[in-house]
């Protein structure tokens, strides 16, 4: 992996935008996971590319204890700074291949919206090792969508014409086989749910920088997207906000 690539470095200066301005997850991602599959708040959980703690952050308002695994030090301080004083939060300096975690230590492996960056076959040992017997493995992540109103279709062109490797970082994210074919016979489940953000110029601004691909102040593609932005703001935004959407994929089981 080339260091432009490398998941453990790239997010560093982006931190405070990522915690501000980056979504959560829907509640019926966790609906799902305890009504049609049955996880229970007292199975712990490994959140494994836990970044700055937000999906770290579902369970633990679940009522599950949590171990976040985060080898990007400023990224794993952020989670720590924000949840920190939850008696069932913990944060520990490692990778998705190589955890640290305890053998059979772990019900519910999460993998969010990292998932995309680990090395797929290696992760799949590893989780296998912490997993008890009976746990499960949940990947998922928020999938942008790309089309279907004229913000969402702008928006793409954005990030196409100034995002600087933003065809390389998108090409990783898995499709549907992809998943199928990754739990192999261990597939449990898979659901996809509608999910929001509800932006103001300033948050748009800042949902934008959280990307590893978006320039930063000084590059030369910097001003001219943020001058693009702010027009495609102006031109669709309704009542000073506009919608970005998503659909959160979830996939459940245990690879084979």
């Amino acid at each position: 992996m080339t260091d432009d690539l490398a998941p453990t470095t790239r997010f560093s200066d982006r931190v405070a935008d990522y915690v501000r301005y980056r979504p959560d997850y829907p509640p019926a991602l966790l609906h799902w996971l305890r009504e049609q599959h049955g996880i229970g708040a007292d199975w712990p959980v490994a959140d494994i590319g836990a970044g700055t703690g937000i999906s770290s952050k579902l369970f633990l308002d679940a009522g599950h204890h949590v171990v976040a695994v985060e080898p990007n030090a400023a990224m794993r301080q952020a989670a720590i700074d924000w949840l920190g004083t939850h008696p069932g939060f913990r944060a520990v300096d490692g990778r998705a291949e190589a955890t640290t975690l305890a053998h059979a230590s772990i019900g519910l492996v999460s993998a969010a919206q990292a998932f995309h960056w680990f090395d797929q076959e290696a992760v799949k040992r590893e989780w296998r090792r912490i997993l008890r017997p009976g746990g499960l493995v949940a990947v998922y992540w928020n999938s942008r969508r790309l089309a279907g109103t004229p913000f969402l279709e702008g928006y793409e062109r954005l990030l196409r014409e100034y995002g600087l490797d933003y065809t390389s970082v998108s090409e990783r994210y898995g499709d549907d086989e992809h998943m199928r074919r990754w739990f192999g016979r261990g597939l449990r489940g898979m659901a996809r749910f509608p999910h929001s953000q509800r932006l103001d110029l300033e948050s748009l601004r800042g949902r934008l920088l959280s990307s590893s691909y978006a320039p930063r102040p000084g590059h030369p593609r910097h001003a001219p997207m943020m001058a693009a932005l702010d027009a495609l703001f102006a031109a669709t935004a309704l009542d000073g906000q506009v919608d970005f959407d998503y659909d959160t994929r979830i996939f459940l089981g245990v690879p084979d």
